[in-house]
């Protein structure tokens, strides 16, 4: 979901939520962007499913703690987002769920055997949320859709493998 190179348009923000980033954070210079998937349908069908961008961070680190700062903001009865750093290339560098005001970062697969594995699990959950969207069980398809999600972004691109694995044990 996050590894395919798509177009990141800045915006204001999502709907119902104010950013709680300091002034100066849209900087397009800025080499990371945090995200915010848009995975509902109408977004889909509309062709608005790239990334929403919710700021940009001069660093890594600045991200990570953006990306808590967003957590931290949201509605302890809000669904789990998921969030994605990119770098100005687009790629994943780092992507993590928000929930309880904080964020469950997705630890990096570390080859490309352990990626292909993950891509298959997660199309399997795919295909698992489509029965139970037949069966009647929207919230079972929506948990493992977000399952789905969350195993995707495991899928840091290869050059920032290392790099953010590196991070998370720094930040631990």
């Amino acid at each position: 979901m996050f590894d395919l190179p798509l177009p990141i348009h800045p915006t204001t923000g999502p709907r119902g939520f104010s950013p709680v980033f300091a002034v100066g954070d849209a900087d397009p210079n800025h080499p990371f962007a945090l995200t915010l998937s848009r995975r509902r349908p109408a977004d889909l069908m509309s062709g608005r499913a790239a990334p929403l961008v919710l700021a940009r961070f001069a660093t890594l680190a600045d991200a990570m703690q953006g990306a808590i700062d967003h957590a931290e903001g949201m509605a302890t009865d809000a669904t789990p987002q998921l969030l994605a750093i990119l770098d100005r290339d687009e790629r994943l560098v780092l992507a993590g769920a928000d929930s309880d005001h904080a964020v469950a970062w997705c630890h990096p697969v570390t080859s490309a055997a352990e990626a292909r594995g993950v891509v298959t699990e997660a199309s399997q959950l795919r295909a698992q949320a489509g029965r139970a969207t037949a069966w009647a069980e929207p919230d079972l398809a929506q948990r493992l859709r977000h399952r789905a999600d969350l195993l995707d972004g495991r899928l840091v691109d290869p050059l920032w493998r290392a790099f953010a694995a590196r991070a998370l044990q720094v930040a631990a």
